[in-house]
């Protein structure tokens, strides 16, 4: 008796349990269900930032930069470009509302990247240009629109832009279509110092990242962004940076979490400033832009270089 009562109950215990497990499973996707209306987005869940990457080797930037890299696109020029203070303007919305046009503007010289517009925006972000660092990528909205890119309105005898990308595409030997574009509109606008950066320096650039973040930056599959280049160079020509619209590495980070803003100043409409640092930032598949690590190498040279961050700062 004792058998067959084992064996009448035994698919009877079997259903309960499949029965609980349904049960559970139900009640996990309505409470599930029920706070995923209160998600802002699945790149703003609980980010931590992740821990500085320290340096293999210090680099001084001072001596790394040494007097060569820099090749004119037209003419024989150089790049002698040096200031005591500089505004390195970048192209975030957080310079929105700023007012810090005026201030940006009395800066010796002001630093701008890619195709960061100013009319329009002459309040927030000045109406001075000096240097103008411009990425392979932004090669063809810039030279679109050359009055407002091209014509630096400083009119200082070492005002210039510097082009940056792989030697295979913006190289002088290269000759491909981004430098006889770049030559083209060098010619035409006589007031203009263009360069592009040698193969040597370039490589050199790859080489300080790795050194900086412990990083390959080839292996790892990632680019150096616009900023990577901009913040070096700045570093090289100025004695004292102030930094507008940069935020720091942790702020995608913090609780509660930051309002949503567009990515560039000019693009109210753009991906949001954090969707894009996360992304990039975690993406293993295909290059990308280091963007907090690179932040974070920054925070580390602004107690070297005598950088400053504003809008916000920190």
């Amino acid at each position: 008796m004792g058998l067959r009562l084992v064996e009448k109950q035994g698919p009877q215990s079997q259903k309960m349990v499949i029965f609980g497990a349904i049960f559970l499973l139900m009640t996990l996707l309505i409470l599930f269900s029920s706070n995923s209306g209160n998600d802002i987005s699945p790149f703003y869940s609980p980010f931590r930032a992740s821990s500085p990457h320290h340096p293999i080797k210090v680099t001084d930037l001072k001596k790394w930069a040494g007097k060569e890299g820099y090749v004119a696109v037209y003419g024989n020029k150089s790049l002698t470009l040096h200031c005591h203070h500089c505004a390195l303007v970048t192209s975030s919305s957080h310079v929105l509302g700023s007012g810090a046009g005026p201030d940006i503007d009395r800066a010796q010289c002001v630093i701008r990247m890619n195709d960061a517009p100013l009319s329009g925006f002459e309040r927030d972000v000045g109406s001075r240009t000096t240097l103008r660092v411009v990425a392979h990528s932004s090669v063809f909205r810039v030279v679109r629109r050359p009055a407002e890119f091209l014509n630096l309105t400083d009119h200082q005898a070492n005002s210039a832009v510097i082009f940056w990308g792989p030697p295979t595409k913006i190289g002088r030997e290269a000759k491909g279509t981004l430098y006889r574009l770049i030559q083209r509109v060098s010619m035409t606008y006589s007031n203009l110092s263009s360069f592009t950066i040698t193969p040597r320096k370039m490589h050199k650039f790859d080489t300080l990242f790795q050194k900086e973040t412990g990083r390959d930056r080839a292996k790892s599959q990632s680019w150096l962004s616009t900023g990577w280049f901009t913040m070096v160079i700045a570093i090289e020509k100025c004695d004292n940076i102030k930094v507008y619209g940069m935020v720091p590495p942790s702020h995608c980070g913090k609780k509660p979490q930051p309002k949503k803003m567009p990515y560039h100043y000019y693009k109210p409409r753009g991906t949001d400033e954090c969707v894009t640092y996360l992304q990039n930032e975690r993406g293993r598949k295909g290059p990308h832009h280091r963007f907090i690590t690179e932040k974070q190498v920054f925070a580390r040279w602004a107690k070297q270089y005598n950088i400053t961050f504003t809008h916000p700062t920190w």
